[in-house]
C-alpha cells in the first residue's frame, strides 16, 4: 500500500504495520561501524558478558530508531512525504538484542496545515516498537511534512 496524503490522516488513527523485522548481529555491527560508533556495548561480546547487566551486546539505539520509523513507512508516508521535520521524545525502555523480532504500531497525534507551505500539511505520529515478547522497546514522535492530494485546493 502506498503512503497516504495529508487529507487522509485523522487524529487518533492507528496503524498496525504488517511488516516485522528480526534484528541480526550483522545489522548491529555494520550499522555501528558505518556510523563510527565503537562502543563495546554494541561490538564486544566478552566485555558485555563480564561488565554489563545484559550479559550480551545490545543493538545500537540509532539503528533501532531507524528501523522503528522504516517499518512504518509503507502504510503512512511512502511516496507522499516531503520530508521529516524532526523526532521528539525518543525513548528506549528495553534493550534490543540480536535475534529480536520487532513490530511497529503508529498513531496519528496531530494533523495541521502548513503555514509556510500551502501545498503541504504536517502530521505528527507516535511510533511504538515491540519485540516478540510484546515488550515496548522503542517509541518516538515524528513530525512529517506531507503532500496534499494533487486535486485539493491549498
Amino acid at each position: 500500500m502506498a503512503g497516504l496524503y495529508f487529507e487522509e490522516f485523522s487524529v487518533g488513527q492507528v496503524f498496525k504495520h504488517p511488516v516485522r523485522r528480526t534484528v541480526t548481529e550483522m545489522d548491529n555491527v555494520l550499522f555501528s561501524a558505518m556510523t563510527h560508533n565503537p562502543a563495546a556495548l554494541h561490538l564486544d561480546e566478552e566485555y558485555c558478558r563480564e561488565h554489563t547487566e545484559f550479559g550480551q551486546r545490545i543493538v545500537n539505539s540509532a539503528f533501532t530508531l531507524g528501523l522503528l520509523v522504516g517499518l512504518s513507512v509503507g502504510e503512512t508516508t511512502l511516496g507522499t512525504t516531503v520530508g521529516n521535520l524532526g523526532w521528539d521524545e525518543v525513548r528506549f525502555p528495553k534493550p534490543v538484542f540480536h535475534g529480536d523480532t520487532l513490530r511497529v504500531e503508529s498513531q496519528v497525534l496531530e494533523v495541521r496545515a502548513s503555514q509556510s507551505r500551502p501545498h503541504n500539511g504536517i502530521v505528527i505520529f507516535e511510533h511504538r516498537g515491540y519485540n516478540q515478547r510484546q515488550e515496548l522497546v522503542a517509541s518516538c514522535k515524528r513530525s512529517a511534512l506531507m503532500l496534499r492530494k494533487p486535486d485539493q485546493p491549498a
